[in-house]
């Protein structure tokens, strides 16, 4: 009985998992019995999407991983240069970004008329390759995931002892032979995982192909469940492919479980590289600069343009439209509800984790429970959108439950997020403090408030405010629910460039960007300062 007093709140959360995502799933597959499985697989088109779905995700991850590789090598050999730290820093910026206004800066530099066209037309050249199709989609998911596997790959550096540099040093090791010796055996054992969380991104990517996508030719499956909703209402073929793309995260969920514990990022600390023997190369410090120089500009560039388009608009006449503030405030209203289920989602598995390890010692339970709450991050939204969607119209309240149906799938989206930021500091001060806090009497509330909170107030404010934020930029869902014209800010964004309106929708990416940048910093100020 105790044990169920210390677990009912994991338990109560775990049973609305199952609820939100196994009933949009049952209802799914319930909807998708009216199709001939056998002749549905067999359809030319149905075996090209997910061609297609794969080759992008698989192509996507070798470019980001392989790319990202050179630059975390090159940034872990140069630990002190004039702006590493904020390079560092900025590279978190397109985690934060909405996708919808990432494509618009990566239109402007790539796109017919953009920068990049204009540079080269300067000297007699003409672009030789076009930013929709297969190359747009490579581009934008690279914008997003170079940054973020350079995050997740510098740890591996960051954990190379000191001693070993030394040793490695009155060895005379080469670059190669320190690579091959010394670093590949760290961070060989992070790259699956950062592989697989890569390729999961990518092949649940929604607005880069919708946006980019150019055409049949280029699609997913994710977009293809939208077109079978929106465009022609084939409940029953969407179910199917919600089904198909469950199916094949699943299988490559498996594969997560392994390695599921290389989810943390760097936290910007430098690398010691002062005993590095390879540093003082010449040729290396100029392979290492124009590696770093390059990255930079490629990350940087489109988010300058995004605010140097922005700045050229028509800013009064957008920012009069009372649909552009409408808009913003559906946006807001699913942030901050996303914001708060995912936030008691997850400390109410957390607190029954650290009682399964404090109390009961059930480790195995108790990364169970974190994994049951993690591995949401493996099931594509655009599944538990059309179990939604599929409820909605069931019963006829598509107009009035769309912002709590988005914002649930988003919360549930984020909550991994959530759980590996807040769980580690909570645990270890459960650990370190278990004690002392039976003997002075500190329990519940009292407890929380005066030892835990102090300790996860940080990362909590982190982990919330990138939820909040990566909440407040989607476009998926919110497409999908886009029946009435009440649109969220992301979809108007898209409405504008799909009707070519590109200097409205300058001046909504920037506002767009601002808002997601605010929301973000101030969950920071009020939850960690």
């Amino acid at each position: 009985m105790r044990v169920l007093s210390g677990i009912w709140s994991g338990i109560a959360v775990v049973v609305f998992l199952l609820i939100v995502i196994g009933g949009s799933i049952t209802l799914t597959a319930m909807t998708s019995t009216s199709v001939n499985l056998s002749s549905a697989l067999a359809d030319p088109y149905l075996i090209g999407v997910i061609r297609f779905t794969i080759g992008q995700a698989v192509l996507s991850t070798v470019i980001s991983v392989s790319l990202a590789l050179i630059v975390t090598r090159a940034l872990a050999r140069r630990s002190k240069f004039p702006g590493r730290g904020l390079l560092i820093s900025l590279m978190g910026l397109p985690v934060v970004m909405p996708v919808i206004v990432a494509i618009f800066g990566i239109t402007a530099v790539f796109g017919k008329s953009g920068l990049l066209n204009q540079l080269l037309s300067l000297f007699g050249v003409e672009q030789s390759f076009t930013v929709y199709g297969l190359t747009g989609i490579l581009l934008a998911h690279t914008f997003f995931n170079l940054p973020l596997t350079i995050r997740l790959l510098l740890p591996a550096w960051e954990s190379i002892p000191r001693e070993n540099w030394r040793l490695a040093s009155m060895l005379g090791m080469s670059s190669r032979q320190l690579f091959r010796l010394l670093e590949w055996p760290s961070i060989s054992d992070r790259l699956p995982g950062i592989c697989l969380i890569v390729f999961l991104l990518c092949f649940t990517s929604f607005a880069v192909v919708l946006t980019l996508g150019g055409g049949p030719s280029a699609t997913t499956i994710e977009v293809a469940i939208y077109q079978a909703l929106r465009y022609d209402f084939e409940l029953s073929q969407a179910a199917l492919l919600a089904l198909l793309q469950l199916s094949l995260c699943t299988v490559a969920a498996l594969g997560l479980l392994k390695w599921f514990r290389v989810f943390a990022a760097t936290s910007g600390r430098k690398v010691d590289a002062r005993d590095r023997p390879d540093i003082h190369s010449t040729t290396g410090k100029a392979i290492d600069v124009f590696c770093i120089g390059i990255c930079a500009i490629f990350l940087l560039l489109p988010i300058t343009m995004i605010f140097y388009s922005g700045i050229r608009g028509p800013i009064y006449k957008v920012i009069s439209d009372p649909i552009l503030w409408l808009a913003s405030a559906r946006s807001l209203i699913i942030a901050i509800l996303a914001t708060v289920i995912s936030m008691l989602l997850a400390m109410g598995l957390i607190k029954s984790v650290r009682f399964l390890r404090e109390k009961t010692k059930q480790q195995k339970g108790a990364e169970l429970a974190l994994t049951i709450g993690s591995m949401t991050v493996a099931i594509p939204p655009m599944v538990i959108g059309t179990g939604f969607f599929l409820i909605a119209l069931r019963t006829h309240t598509l107009t009035h439950a769309t912002l709590i149906m988005i914002a649930l799938v988003n919360a549930v989206m984020v909550l991994p997020y959530l759980l590996r930021s807040i769980s580690p500091p909570y645990i270890q001060a459960g650990e370190q403090y278990y004690k002392l806090c039976r003997h002075l009497g500190l329990s519940g509330l009292q407890r929380f408030r005066l030892i835990d909170w102090p300790i996860i107030r940080k990362p909590t404010a982190f982990a919330v405010g990138l939820g909040g934020a990566l909440s407040f930029g989607d476009m998926g869902v919110a497409a999908l629910f886009d029946t009435d014209g009440q649109v969220t800010l992301p979809v108007m964004l898209y409405h504008q460039l799909g009707a070519y309106q590109f200097n409205e929708a300058s001046v909504t990416a920037v506002f767009l960007l601002l808002l997601c940048v605010s929301f973000f910093w101030a969950i920071n100020q009020i939850i960690g300062r």
